[in-house]
Order: C-alpha cells, then structure tokens, then sequence
C-alpha cells in the first residue's frame, strides 16, 4: 500500500516538535556556520521533525509506535537542518 492511513495524534506531535527543538539547538551549536540564528536552527527542526513523523504515518502500514515515530522525527530533523546548512554553505561558497 502505497499511501497508509493518515493519522495524527496531539501527543506524538508534541513530542516530534520537542525532538525537533532540540535536535535544531543541538545543529546550531555543532554546525556554526553557517547558522540561521537560534530561532532559525530551532524551526527547521521543528519542521523537519513534523515532516519525518508525518512520512511515516503516511506511508507506513498501520499505526506506528511512540518510539518509532520519535526516532523517525529525529532522522527528519537532523536531514532538513543538515539539508538547509549544505544549501547555505553552497550559496556561500
């Protein structure tokens, strides 16, 4: 099945925005430049967080545990800010 079910439940989406949150603050503080700023880091976190999460309720068959819907918030995270950095530092190079 191509596209699963698509559910969202409030407190996995909290906690993908608390991964997100802090895996942006972690990648501000290892990769400093270049940087968006603290605000910056922390919303493409949040961001790639909700949309690692979102993929796999979306694509994946039946409802996911907690924890992998965490771990695959994580990978989205730390994919979107290393993404977002290598583009900036391309741009500037």
């Amino acid at each position: 099945m191509l596209f699963a079910s698509f559910t969202l439940h409030p407190q996995s989406v909290a906690a993908w925005l608390v991964i997100g949150l802090v895996i942006g603050w972690l990648a501000g503080k290892v990769m400093e430049y270049p940087s968006y700023g603290i605000i910056g880091d922390l919303a493409l976190g949040a961001i790639g967080a909700v949309i690692g999460g979102a993929a796999l309720g979306f694509f994946g068959d039946g409802d996911p545990s907690f924890w992998i819907g965490l771990v695959t918030a994580l990978v989205g995270a730390c994919v979107f800010v290393g993404v977002a950095h290598a583009v900036v530092a391309r741009l500037n190079a």
